[in-house]
């Protein structure tokens, strides 16, 4: 059963929590774990991206220049791909790049992100998480005390609504709910901050 250290926002221990196996002592599967990172990639393209083609563009439908007897090459369009202001051939146009993944194949690459991230030391637990102020410069200090000084990813709930504030304005560090935990999120960030009364939560969601 993994098991790990609880300290305060001073970096005291106060006691140790054993975590759900079935989230965070799983053997990882980094085939999978490779799978749902290009999944998640995938759908955040837009899509977006456009060209006119030669149906499209700007132009007379006439034929610039009768076929023969001119010394000029045969034409039968201005809009033709070949001329300046001519359509695109084969461009881009709006689609959707999303690509599907059962729930049963991510919540597995999820456990198994989540067990490599706590065997690399990269999982902190604390008995608590409230601020004083819902300040900034406040959080930065408690994360540089619990020496969190890289890229940090806070699990915490609805009720942390002053946490969330304080979390806005610091580029490094991402604050998502235990139903939103994802793959991409683990591996990018260096570490993970989850208080104790979090873990029953994460276990609900992705055991």
């Amino acid at each position: 059963m993994p098991t790990v250290d609880v300290v305060d926002l001073n970096k005291r221990k106060v006691g140790t929590v054993v975590l759900p196996e079935e989230v965070f002592g799983c053997k990882p599967q980094y085939a999978l774990v490779h799978e749902a990172v290009v999944m998640q990639l995938a759908c955040e393209r837009q899509g977006t991206a456009s060209t006119l083609r030669r149906g499209e563009v700007s132009g007379s439908g006439k034929k610039p220049w009768k076929q023969k007897h001119t010394g000029r090459a045969r034409a039968g369009s201005i809009r033709s791909p070949l001329w300046r202001h001519g359509g695109t051939v084969f461009g881009p146009k709006p689609r959707s790049y999303a690509v599907a993944m059962p729930k049963r194949k991510y919540r597995a690459a999820l456990q198994s992100a989540l067990s490599a991230r706590l065997s690399d030391g990269g999982v902190t637990v604390v008995s608590d998480f409230v601020l004083a102020e819902p300040k900034t410069k406040l959080l930065a200090k408690v994360l540089a005390g619990l020496g969190l000084l890289s890229s940090t990813l806070i699990v915490a709930g609805e009720s942390h609504h002053d946490l969330a504030r304080a979390a806005r304005n610091l580029p490094a560090v991402k604050l998502v709910r235990p139903e939103e935990l994802n793959v991409y999120d683990v591996l990018r960030y260096d570490a993970i901050l989850i208080p104790e009364r979090e873990l029953a939560r994460v276990k609900e969601a992705w055991s």
